[in-house]
């Protein structure tokens, strides 16, 4: 009902390989999904053995690392390096490693094709070489707690606003998926075994808040006027931002400390 984007789920795998007991093909196919194969397109300054998502994965497996994916907005950077930009503002998402061969972004180029009863992707990862990242992303992202605290108003926020939007009156088909999103359904996501329940949680509750928005804010619903519906806006905006940067600080693992 509800899906982690790409760079979160590839920003979860990414750390438990080899590291925990996560077999490579596992971390493929719980981030390729129903996606066609995924290709990796790097940079000329980035060496990456293939060209197939289980080469990106084997590049940054050996040793150390540090990783987190973002999904960023215009108007809304959340430590996204200057770097790309542009192309993860477009994407919505991205995801940042950092290794003992550097500092590294991916961002994945997605094409849609078939139908809208059997809609396919084609997914390429742009596999780019990038400054230093972790100062400036934890500048913008808090701990998991705060993540959690922060959902929690963007809860009452959202109810909020679909209370003012009266979405049983003016769209019968979105009030029942947001109630539907609202029950404490298994997701049933391909996370890593052994995930922290606390980052689970703290995912599982930002998915439904984004899914819930986008449901919201399909039309204008019962707004009256300009004003309201921009009031309406504003706020779901709001709970969306909480919500990526709940997403961003549960695929975090940085130290802290460095």
């Amino acid at each position: 009902m509800f899906d982690l984007p790409r760079s979160v789920l590839l920003a979860l795998w990414v750390q438990h390989v080899p590291v925990g007991s996560a077999p490579l093909q596992q971390a493929v196919d719980a981030v390729q999904g129903d996606d066609e194969p995924h290709t990796i397109e790097p940079a000329d300054d980035v060496t990456v053995p293939g060209d197939r998502l289980a080469d990106l994965f084997a590049s940054w497996a050996s040793g150390p690392r540090e990783v987190a994916a973002l999904l960023p907005a215009p108007g809304d950077l959340a430590g996204v390096p200057a770097a790309i930009s542009a192309l993860a503002v477009e994407a919505g998402e991205c995801v940042l490693v950092r290794t003992r061969e550097g500092a590294f972004a991916a961002v994945p180029q997605i094409e849609e094709f078939g139908s809208a009863l059997e809609p396919g992707h084609l997914v390429s990862w742009e596999v780019r070489r990038i400054p230093e990242w972790r100062t400036a992303l934890l500048g913008t992202v808090g701990s998991l707690a705060d993540s959690e605290r922060d959902l929690r108003g963007a809860l009452v926020a959202a109810t909020e606003a679909l209370a003012s939007l009266d979405v049983a009156r003016w769209r019968p088909d979105a009030a029942n998926a947001i109630a539907a999103l609202r029950a404490d359904a298994d997701p049933g996501w391909l996370v890593p075994p052994g995930l922290d329940g606390r980052r689970l949680r703290v995912l599982v509750s930002a998915a439904r808040l984004r899914a819930i928005v986008d449901l919201a804010t399909a039309d204008d619903g019962g707004a009256v006027n300009l004003w309201q519906a921009d009031q309406r806006s504003t706020a779901l905006r709001e709970v969306d931002r909480a919500a990526r940067r709940a997403m961003c600080a549960a695929t975090t693992q940085v130290d802290r400390g460095a």
